[in-house]
Order: structure tokens, then sequence, then C-alpha cells
């Protein structure tokens, strides 16, 4: 990790299931994306994930709401 660069301030996002079997899927950093983590969220559960040193994007599948800095936005069939 590059001095300068501090993961641990990097953004985080909020993730609220609309549904049940909603899927959070973390892909990494470097030449070649692969999956690092995967969850799944059940209707009203919650979850805070962080952009980090690994952690490049996030793949989300299934009705949920999704909080950044930039606002709020809803994904799946609405």
């Amino acid at each position: 990790m590059a001095e300068n660069s501090d993961w641990r301030l990097a953004d985080f996002i909020g993730i609220k299931a609309l549904e049940n079997g909603v899927t959070i899927i973390g892909l990494t950093r470097g030449k070649e994306t692969r999956i690092s983590h995967t969850e799944k969220l059940d209707a009203g559960q919650v979850m805070f994930a962080q952009f980090t040193e690994n952690v490049s994007a996030m793949k989300i599948e299934g009705k949920a709401e999704i909080y950044t800095k930039f606002g709020k936005i809803t994904s799946g069939d609405i």
C-alpha cells in the first residue's frame, strides 16, 4: 500500500434489503477482477460496506436501497 493512501478513510455505503436474498459481492482490485466476498441479506436487513485496499467494486443483486455520499440508489425491479 502506498504511503499516502489510507484505505481506512475510504467511502462507506449502506445497503438495505427490500426483499429476501439480496446478494452483495465484493470485487477485487488488480489485473484480474475476482470475487473476494459474498453476503446475503433478507428483507429489512442492513449492511454497511467499505471500499478497501483490496475491494474496488461491489455488485448488488436484488431489490435494495443503496445509500452513498451521492444519495440513494434503488436496485432491482421496482
